[in-house]
């Protein structure tokens, strides 16, 4: 009787340290594809940033501007802009 309890609690630590490696093995996993994905948006994001405050600031838009575009450029109402959308017929 004393033979198999002694067996029976080692399977049973045998099967217990499977059961939490495997478990382990798969919180890794997620935490590795978490990190690429976040990774990838960060990269996107920096990108993005950049981008928007190279091209945001006024002084390098009135370069832009005098570099690009022979006519002044005249200011629009929002509406305007939605209605030449609709009407282009662009999808998104």
């Amino acid at each position: 009787m004393k033979k198999f309890s002694v067996i029976f609690i080692i399977f049973s630590l045998i099967l217990f340290t499977a059961i939490v490696k495997n478990s382990t093995k798969n919180i890794d996993d997620e935490i590795f594809i978490t990190k690429e994905n976040l990774r990838i948006l960060t990269k996107e994001f920096e990108k993005m940033k950049l981008e928007f405050d190279y091209l945001s600031s006024a002084e390098k838009l009135l370069e832009y501007q005098s570099l690009y575009f022979e006519k002044e450029l005249n200011q629009k109402d929002i509406s305007e802009i939605k209605n030449m959308k609709d009407r282009f017929n662009y999808d998104e």
